[in-house]
């Protein structure tokens, strides 16, 4: 064999090899991204945050503001609870306005402690403009309820002020007006009180 004809085959055989090597590196990254990414699909984001749902809205559309993060399944409270606060609340328009205060409307009455300003409390909600239309914004249509501090600024006034004395589940309904919500015109909440903390 000459020179030359060994050479070439030398160079076959790391080409081959080279070849396989990088066949083998692919299949290992295919392998790990499907392995990481079916473990992403376990910790999705179950709540929308507020940002991500402005961008969404049309500008005049007024939005709940509300954390990112979403209560655990095992904090929600839900286990006890009023079965009313397992089914989805159809929320329908109200009469009159402009609202000139903050109403409350009990509509399912809670057993449970008091709520206090500083509280982290879990909720499920459904929003509509006061004087009918489309849900603005639903925890419900992300089938997740979500958490937040009440009465430290975090949400909209109306929340603020309306959330802090009632009992946790209770499904209430809050009829805010402009003033206390986003300047932009009144708004009907179905608020369930699930738990607090």
């Amino acid at each position: 064999m000459s020179d030359q004809s060994a050479a070439a085959s030398k160079r076959r055989s790391q080409a081959i090899m080279g070849g396989v090597a990088g066949a083998l590196v692919f299949v290992v990254l295919a392998i790990v991204f499907f392995v990481v990414r079916s473990g992403d699909d376990d910790k999705q984001p179950t709540a929308t945050n507020a940002a991500a749902t402005q961008e969404a809205l049309p500008p005049s559309a007024p939005v709940v503001t509300e954390p990112a993060t979403s209560a655990p399944a095992a904090a929600t409270g839900t286990d006890g609870l009023s079965p009313e606060l397992q089914k989805e609340p159809d929320v329908k328009a109200g009469t009159g306005g402009p609202l000139t205060k903050l109403v409350i409307t009990e509509l399912v009455k809670g057993t449970g402690p008091v709520v206090s300003s500083g509280q982290t409390v879990t909720f499920n909600y459904k929003l509509i403009p006061f004087t009918g239309g489309a849900v603005i914004d639903s925890s419900w249509s992300r089938n997740e309820p979500f958490t937040s501090v009440i009465g430290a600024g975090q949400l909209i006034k109306g929340w603020d002020q309306g959330i802090p004395g009632q009992k946790v589940g209770s499904r209430i309904q809050m009829d805010v007006p402009s003033a206390l919500a986003y300047g932009k015109g009144d708004l009907r909440f179905v608020v369930d009180i699930l738990a607090a903390q």
